[in-house]
This record gives C-alpha cells, sequence and structure tokens, in this order.
C-alpha cells in the first residue's frame, strides 16, 4: 500500500473527528440562548457521516493494488452538518423579558451531557487517527533504513 494513501486516510479520519469536536462545541456554546420574540433561536446541529469509496476521490491507487482489492472496498469518511431536530426546552422564567405570555422561555433542546460524551469520543477517535498515522510514518522511516 502508498504510505500516501494511509496518510490521506488517516487525515479524513482526523478531519472528521475535527468536524464532530467543532459541532459539539457549538451546540455547547448556544445551549443557554433564548428564543427572540419573533421566533428566531440556536437549532442544535448533528454532524451525519457516511463512507465514500476512495476509488471516487483518488482514482488511482494503483489501480485498486491492480484490481485485486475488489471485494474490499477501501472508503474516505464523508461528514454533513445538519440541523438535530430536537425539541426546545420551556424554561419558566416568569421575569424573563423574553417569556412568552405564560413565563415560559425558549431554550435550544442541547444535551449537554450527551454533547460531552460526543467530544470525548471524537477526542479518542482523533488520538487513534494520530496513532495510526504515526505507525504509519515509523514504518515509512524504517524502510528508509532498511532500504539505506
Amino acid at each position: 500500500m502508498d504510505y500516501a494513501q494511509s496518510f490521506a486516510i488517516s487525515a479524513a479520519g482526523m478531519a472528521m473527528e475535527r468536524t464532530r469536536v467543532d459541532v459539539a462545541a457549538l451546540n455547547l456554546a448556544n445551549a443557554n440562548t433564548m428564543q427572540t420574540p419573533d421566533g428566531v433561536s440556536y437549532r442544535p446541529l448533528r454532524v451525519l457521516t457516511r463512507s465514500m469509496p476512495i476509488s471516487t476521490v483518488t482514482p488511482a491507487f494503483a489501480t485498486q493494488v491492480d484490481n485485486g482489492i475488489n471485494s474490499a472496498q477501501l472508503s474516505f469518511p464523508q461528514t454533513n452538518i445538519e440541523p438535530s431536530g430536537a425539541a426546545p426546552r420551556n424554561v419558566y422564567e416568569p421575569g424573563n423579558p423574553l417569556a412568552n405570555a405564560k413565563g415560559f422561555v425558549i431554550y435550544p433542546g442541547v444535551d449537554p451531557a450527551a454533547e460531552m460524551v460526543n467530544m470525548m469520543d471524537a477526542q479518542r477517535a482523533y488520538e487513534a487517527n494520530v496513532a495510526a498515522m504515526n505507525v504509519t510514518r515509523a514504518l515509512a522511516l524504517k524502510t528508509l533504513d532498511i532500504g539505506g
């Protein structure tokens, strides 16, 4: 396997995990923003990930190792950021100037505990991709030492 391909796979994984961390941080930052009287409020986001075959990204890859890996389809992750559709929270705060007629203020439906779990999971997956990249680097350096 080409070392550049291994680096590209790890880099794609790190980019995906970075997106997950960014979205979780954005959701946490807006967890306590209030809805304005005209109904505009923050909508929590989520990251949707799907695999995209490498052959559509880089058609060469040594022509799929001379057509020997046809059964094992290699793929890159592709991410999309979409609104989560979580229901907003109604909090009773009658003294708040943004409260409705019943005294409720509408906050985004962000679950801080779930966002922290997502952030920690993304951090561990990012670290795993860094470790894979370091192993590939070590293998490439060892190959250069052997080939001397």
